[in-house]
């Protein structure tokens, strides 16, 4: 569940980004880093998972499903820290 928010949460920046660079040619790929990322899906730390990086590329997968970002290519590199971001974006 929680892999899937952070996925939605990548997507989403990735939407932003497109528009704020106006990118205009199809996306080949996207490198993330992602530090050590723990959400609460419902508010309370307590219930707090890190995401791990199969389910987090397999959310991104699912997400992409069926629009544009089909087709990315998303590398995920792990790194220290506890956020995530776009490092980079490959358009064709």
């Amino acid at each position: 569940m929680h892999d899937f928010i952070l996925a939605k949460e990548i997507i989403d920046e990735l939407k932003k980004i497109i528009v704020e660079k106006n990118i205009k040619k199809a996306i080949k790929s996207v490198n993330l880093e992602i530090g050590t990322v723990s959400l609460a899906h419902d508010g309370h730390p307590e219930h707090t998972e890190d995401i791990t990086l199969e389910n987090l590329e397999f959310g991104l997968r699912s997400i992409a499903k069926g629009t544009s970002y089909e087709n990315v290519q998303f590398n995920i590199e792990k790194v220290f820290g506890e956020n995530w971001r776009i490092t980079n974006i490959e358009v064709e």
